[in-house]
């Protein structure tokens, strides 16, 4: 119930916004701010509850939904999507504060919508039937493509349907598998779109689902579908121009949460339903041996040298997660304890710092309106507390030790060296770019001599402090303490692991 009620208040606040009056703006965000809330206080209360010695389902419901089809409102957590679950309720009220004075035209509409999109991201996370899960995707396409579409930059239109195209691209994609998974899953009246139920039928000798080429082509229609969202190359070219033109509470969900969704689809469906299907391309045998492990090198290399290329501040955050989000492929790519576990908390990681980033950039615009790096300077002597929260965003961005980027990547490539040592030793160039990209940021906007057009340039005030100090506490404690968050997942990932070794 606890969890049913988190998913749906939202969408409840969707309703009574939605009922306002359109011209009570300040009652609409309020309002808003307090349906973005209550799922915060239940994820804690998750959170904290979470019986952290068990890799099983805890909170399930299951009820039937469609009888015919045997499809259920299944749902549930385990240590991975428990994580998830409170980084997307945290950034929930963050968006919404961020969005107070930034949004200006139809705020009751943005935030209805931006209440669906949360009721569709923490389903997504919750699911445990593949029918539910894929209802829960879907939905965050939708309310995503207006909410950049019509509050998004001067490229707004073309940006959104780029996204919705893609999107709709892998989708359809993913539609298919799961229908050729449910076909296979049994006889007529004995098909299932239950996860653990399929997981266990993929794992069982002689079962239409353990045969290694029907895992091969399933594993690629899922796989493709969550490689438009994390995104991985070449499915990536929609990511640079969404966050360019969409509002940065927008910006800050899309890197914080909707990449993420990707990643976490390839952990809970292509690895663990599909293990032979991940072997295939991953057992370093033959010419696909390599693949997901060279998509992640790409990715990290790419991406870094892409961002290093930029002179807009909005572009090179959207580079780089990019080529951070190649080290959550790489480690899942080894199949290790290790790997997976650096993977994981990687991408949890980076949903809070790309979250700061993003916020710290709408915060320079929302002053200079413009984010062009070369036309700034000197702002350090200007903004020095904006300038110091930038620089612990920069600093665990780049990984440096004691903050929080630097462990889920030290893991990741701990755990893939043991199986691709030289993708590994190369990757290690996206670590260095990085550094090289932000420091000149850096640099570039802060240091040497102010602007004379920025003499008048306010600082960072209470309002935008307020998002960026819950999402600079937690990449100190997660620099300094990670078993905050890898005790959550450390049995999911042993259970994992089990699963992948029993092929």
């Amino acid at each position: 119930m606890l969890l049913s009620l988190m998913i749906f208040v939202p969408l409840l606040g969707m309703v009574v916004v939605l009922l306002l009056p359109r011209e009570s703006e300040e009652l609409v965000k309020r309002v808003t701010l307090l349906f973005t809330l209550i799922p915060l206080v239940l994820a804690v209360a998750l959170f904290i509850s979470y019986n952290r010695s068990t890799a099983g389902t805890q909170y399930v419901v299951s009820i039937p939904w469609i009888q015919a089809f045997n499809i259920q409102y299944h749902i549930g957590i385990d240590g991975l999507s428990v994580t998830l679950l409170l980084l997307t309720a945290l950034l929930g009220p963050i968006c919404v504060i961020a969005s107070w004075r930034n949004i200006e035209k139809g705020i009751k509409a943005y935030m209805a919508l931006f209440l669906l999109l949360e009721t569709g991201m923490l389903g997504f996370f919750a699911a445990l039937d593949l029918f539910l899960f894929y209802v829960f995707f879907e939905l965050t396409l939708l309310p995503m493509y207006f909410l950049i579409g019509v509050w998004g930059g001067p490229r707004r239109e073309y940006a959104a349907i780029k996204f919705f195209l893609y999107t709709l691209f892998g989708s359809v994609l993913m539609l298919v598998a799961m229908i050729a998974v449910y076909l296979n899953s049994g006889e007529p009246g004995l098909r299932t779109f239950d996860i653990p139920t399929l997981i266990t039928l993929a794992s069982t000798e002689g079962h239409a689902l353990n045969n290694l080429n029907f895992q091969i082509w399933v594993f690629l229609g899922f796989f493709i579908g969550f490689a438009v969202k994390v995104p991985i190359f070449p499915f990536h070219t929609w990511l640079p121009d969404a966050h360019v033109e969409a509002p940065t509470a927008i910006s800050v969900i899309l890197a914080g949460i909707l990449l993420k969704m990707g990643t976490y689809g390839l952990v809970r469906v292509n690895m663990a339903m599909f293990p032979q299907g991940l072997d295939h391309f991953t057992n370093g045998i033959g010419f696909w041996g390599n693949s997901l492990a060279l998509l992640g090198f790409i990715n990290i290399v790419y991406g870094s040298f892409c961002a290093l290329a930029q002179t807009d501040f909005k572009k090179l955050v959207a580079y780089s997660s990019i080529g951070h989000m190649g080290f959550v492929i790489l480690g899942l790519a080894a199949r290790n304890s290790e790997g997976i576990t650096g993977a994981i908390l990687q991408m949890f990681n980076h949903g809070v710092i790309s979250a700061m980033l993003f916020l710290l950039v709408g915060v320079l615009y929302d002053r200079a309106h413009h984010r062009e790096i070369n036309g700034f300077g000197g702002l350090g002597s200007k903004m020095p507390v904006y300038t110091g929260i930038t620089t612990l965003a920069f600093m665990a961005s780049l990984g440096l030790p004691g903050l929080s980027g630097f462990v889920g990547e030290a893991l990741s490539l701990l755990g893939a060296y043991d199986k691709f040592k030289l993708l590994t030793i190369l990757s290690t160039i996206g670590i260095v770019v990085g550094a090289a990209y932000f420091l000149w940021t850096l640099q570039r906007v802060f240091l040497g001599n102010l602007n004379p057009k920025y003499e008048a340039l306010p600082e960072i005030n209470g309002r935008e402090i307020l998002t960026l100090v819950p999402l600079g506490i937690l990449t100190i404690v997660l620099g300094v303490w990670p078993n905050f968050a890898i005790d959550m997942f450390r049995e999911s990932v042993t259970n994992l692991i089990d699963v992948l070794n029993a092929i």
